[in-house]
């Protein structure tokens, strides 16, 4: 099945192209689709629900689209789904990283987790959609240079060690959207085995 991840984030559309092998994961640019969304949700669901929907008026094709963010336990969340815009609107990693360590300075808990929402849009309109989380701990400089976002910040308890230096592999067997994807493709194989029944 041909999908269109609605992101331009080539760390996410590498991600879901591993974790979902079975499937042509088509990026915006592989259509030309140009689009500015606006994520005005207020929750993971919210924001990734908007994004399927509005790459889905460009496409004949089912639309995926996901919502992650890095939650910290002493910042009551943050930066949530500020995640990608924590440092401003178009703040890049190393900017986010930075200002979440001052956010973090003299703090001893440092318990965080990533969470992802993520939805499909099919091509009759159904949503499916699943939630995923890992946990872990912030460290207090960055370790490493694998992975995107805060995954150099992030120590993960699985896998005892940093994203930042984990392989791929090791990433997708524990990480958010990969447990999230799973799920999905659980749902969707629900949805085909019942269209068999049906037909």
């Amino acid at each position: 099945m041909k999908i269109v991840l609605a992101s331009n984030n080539p760390g996410k559309l590498a991600e879901f192209r591993q974790n979902m092998p079975k499937h042509k994961i088509l990026s915006l640019k592989d259509l030309n689709i140009d689009v500015e969304i606006n994520e005005t949700g207020r929750t993971f669901y919210e924001n990734a629900l908007i994004k399927a929907n509005e790459v889905a008026k460009y496409t004949k094709y089912p639309v995926i689209a996901d919502d992650s963010g890095l939650l910290v336990d002493v910042l009551n969340g943050e930066p949530g789904i500020m995640s990608a815009r924590y440092a401003g609107e178009n703040a890049t990693d190393e900017e986010n990283m930075q200002k979440l360590l001052k956010a973090l300075k003299n703090k001893k808990d440092r318990r965080a987790k990533f969470m992802t929402t993520i939805v499909l849009r099919l091509k009759n309109g159904k949503i499916i959609s699943a939630s995923a989380g890992v946990a872990g701990s912030i460290l207090e400089q960055p370790v490493g240079k694998n992975g995107f976002g805060y995954d150099p910040l992030f120590y993960c308890d699985e896998l005892d060690k940093p994203f930042g230096v984990a392989t791929e592999e090791e990433k997708n067997s524990v990480s958010h959207r990969s447990r999230a994807i799973a799920l999905i493709l659980s749902q969707l194989e629900c949805v085909a085995l019942k269209l068999l029944k049906i037909n």
